[in-house]
């Protein structure tokens, strides 16, 4: 079977859905590939690369769908195209299909099976063909990128001979695959930026890229989980909008750049940052939109344009940000698209397996066979939901007294009966018959240091410890206390070993816990 990628139609669009790197791949899957002339210029690939590669070289689109088993696209097809396909053929692309019906009827009816890159299923084993992730994360960078190159400040602060430059801020809105590249990119270029989103669970990862997280007061019965509905934010109740647009009204007037991501495949933009947060902003401040393909998370946002307000504020809704690293986005597309034909290849030999009990084919199969197998059923591996943490029961005065009382009951009791046995053991020791007075005292010495520096190590607190220097520290307290025995001897070189021992062992302690306070800090933000 071949397969092939025309040019694409839509202007402006300069992605490519093969490049020769993923032909070189597919070829080893057994297929035979093709491409139009000129489909991949713009992305940067020439034709020669592509013969090279051993791609064959169509003219035109028409000679292209009609000599193809396998069409690869990155938009989605039009009318025109679609006529050409037959009930023979393949068609893998972004489709959206909530919102393309009436093309979804049309390869129906022609008979084609239609793969939409947009509709894998996000789970573990699909990551390598999440198209949509793939794309988002060239978008998020992209996007700071795009704010910088409108930004009339240094992102990095800086002290010069010419005067103090402060930093600039970010606020990135929605931490998902593009807003956490955004936050990337963002702090790598030195800027403060803080980040938002619905889903508390991705504040540790906001925070491990050294943004801050904004959060607001809210229960954990009332925070959503976005486990539970693949990985997106789910819809938030008006209480929620309500105190979100609040924080925003807050925190506004102090941002110097915002980066809005919350975009749900199939679903209006909804609405974050409204006319008078944006009249709020500082002059020279700019608002890069990426949901501005379905209305736009900024009030005024303007498809696929730039506009200025007349306070001064840059708002940028640019929907082409991976197309503009055309390169980058083909060759992470084609990838996903290279991987997709190796599920669909299990035998590697250039024949499709449409297999429609894989969860994966399955899920982003939308026509099969003349008929719609658009929605999916869910995925039989379903995400796993965040467990809602128990809060611990509040003790009441009298109930912590007791359980202390109690504590110290059963420590003391535990204590007694170990001195006790200690005690016994002992005692039964020097009655032995023919038992020297001296080797009781040395035996009495060494029982009694033995139960001090066990002592000293359990009080010590676990965050000061690692292994080894427990170990090490339970042998130099048995040393201390043998040594202050024996440096009051009549001995002088007894005397002298005794306080080098003192000493040494002194150093090997105190610079222990010296040494791992200092490795502590290393972890905490200055």
């Amino acid at each position: 079977m071949k397969i092939g990628a025309p040019k694409e139609v839509e202007a402006g669009e300069a992605r490519v859905a093969m490049t020769p790197d993923s032909a070189a791949q597919l070829q080893k899957l057994g297929y035979e590939c093709a491409v139009e002339s000129g489909a991949g210029e713009a992305a940067g690939f020439s034709d020669a690369a592509y013969k090279a590669a051993g791609v064959q070289i169509y003219k035109t689109a028409a000679s292209l769908w009609k000599g193809c088993d396998v069409i690869a696209k990155v938009r989605p097809p039009n009318e025109t195209e679609l006529g050409r396909l037959t009930a023979e053929k393949t068609l893998i692309s972004f489709f959206y299909p909530g919102s393309n019906e009436a093309l979804m009827e049309l390869a129906k009816d022609k008979g084609a099976s239609v793969i939409a890159m947009d509709m894998v299923p996000r789970i573990s084993r699909a990551q390598k063909m999440d198209a949509l992730s793939s794309m988002a994360n060239i978008a998020g960078y992209r996007a700071v990128i795009e704010a910088g190159n409108n930004f009339g400040r240094f992102f990095t602060g800086q002290v010069t001979a010419a005067g103090k430059v402060p930093p600039a801020k970010v606020l990135v809105v929605g931490a998902g695959v593009a807003g956490l590249a955004a936050i990337g990119t963002s702090t790598s270029l030195g800027a403060i930026t803080y980040a938002f989103d619905v889903r508390p669970e991705v504040a540790e990862q906001i925070e491990s890229m050294g943004a801050e997280f904004v959060f607001l007061e809210f229960s954990d019965d009332e925070l959503p989980d976005g486990a539970e509905t693949g990985g997106y934010a789910p819809p938030q109740s008006p209480e929620f909008q309500a105190k979100q647009l609040e924080k925003f009204r807050e925190i506004a007037p102090d941002m110097d750049i915002v980066i809005t991501t919350a975009l749900i495949p199939n679903r209006p933009a909804p609405v974050l940052w409204t006319k008078d947060m944006v009249a709020a902003m500082k002059p020279g401040s700019v608002i890069v939109d990426l949901a501005a393909e379905r209305g736009g998370n900024c009030e005024l946002t303007v498809k696929d344009e730039r506009i200025v307000t007349d306070n001064g504020v840059v708002i940028i809704g640019y929907t082409d940000f991976p197309s503009r690293m055309a390169a980058q986005s083909s060759t992470l597309y084609s990838t996903n698209i290279r991987h997709m034909m190796a599920d669909l290849t299990p035998e590697k030999d250039g024949q499709i397996v449409h297999n429609m009990e894989d969860d994966v084919i399955r899920g982003a199969t939308i026509t099969h066979k003349g008929e719609i197998t658009f929605p999916p059923p869910p995925p039989k591996v379903a995400a796993i939901a965040a467990q809602k943490r128990e809060k611990p029961k509040e003790l009441t005065p009298e109930e912590k007294r007791a359980a202390e009382v109690a504590a110290f009951k059963a420590q003391t009791k535990s204590q007694v009966t170990l001195l006790a046995i200690g005690a016994a053991l002992i005692l039964g020791v020097g009655l032995i018959p023919g038992m020297p007075a001296s080797f009781m005292q040395h035996f009495i010495v060494f029982v009694l240091s033995v139960f001090v520096g066990f002592q000293v190590i359990w009080n010590v607190a676990h965050s000061l410890h690692t292994p080894l220097m427990a170990v090490t520290n339970a042998i130099s307290s048995i040393i201390i206390l043998g040594a202050l025995i024996q440096i009051g001897s009549s001995s002088v070189l007894i005397t002298i070993l005794a306080a080098l021992g003192i000493f040494m062992a002194a150093v090997n302690i105190f610079g222990g816990f010296l040494v791992t306070r200092r490795m502590l800090a290393m972890f905490q933000k200055s």
